[in-house]
């Protein structure tokens, strides 16, 4: 539970942890533990010079999805940074969302980083997000946000804005519960 910063010292940070109590929809079993962890990339947020309104927001989703959010992270627009990141998420929870960096604008790396760790990319839950969103906004299609899994992790892109993030993991959510089943092996259908 914490967080980089620029020169590379760590800020604490916890979040209250949520019992796993809520199963998923449509009556599908729930991985045997649902937890996740959050990515924040924003250089300005790095440098503690904006406060990191994504990532409590994406938490509180979470936490109300029978999410166990068991840590935050918060990493300056860098695809190593960003790599290194998701690369260690990844061994200790089932789902890691990023917040921010998957816009268009030069610093913009999220995406190419997530990839760059990823074992394969999963392109119809980052469709699914950017066609919901689109209906809220026009701006949704300059989104480049991916989702991929590492291992039995699976990781997910969502824009910087608190409403972006928040809409576009609402859009996806049910589907998470199950994705992390097929991760784990369990591949059974009803």
């Amino acid at each position: 539970m914490s967080s980089s910063t620029v020169d590379g010292s760590v800020e604490k940070r916890s979040i209250e942890k949520q019992p796993a109590e809520k199963q998923p929809a449509e009556g599908r079993p729930a991985p045997a533990v649902l937890t996740a962890a959050i990515v924040t990339v924003s250089d300005s947020c790095a440098r503690g010079q904006r406060a990191d309104l994504s990532g409590p927001a994406v938490a509180e989703v979470l936490k109300k999805r029978a999410f166990r959010v068991v840590a935050t992270q918060i990493v300056q627009d860098d695809s190593m940074q960003i790599q290194n990141a998701l690369v260690h998420l990844a061994i200790e929870v089932r789902f890691i969302v990023t917040t921010g960096g998957t816009g268009i604008a030069p610093r913009d790396v999220t995406p190419e980083a997530t990839e760059a760790i990823c074992d394969r990319l999963i392109d119809g839950v980052a469709e699914r997000m950017r066609l919901e969103s689109t209906k809220k906004t026009a701006f949704a299609a300059l989104s480049r946000g991916v989702c991929g899994a590492r291992g039995k992790s699976l990781i997910l892109n969502l824009p910087g804005s608190p409403s972006g993030a928040v809409e576009s993991l609402e859009a996806v959510l049910d589907l998470i519960p199950h994705a992390l089943n097929l991760l784990e092996g369990k591949t059974e259908h009803s």
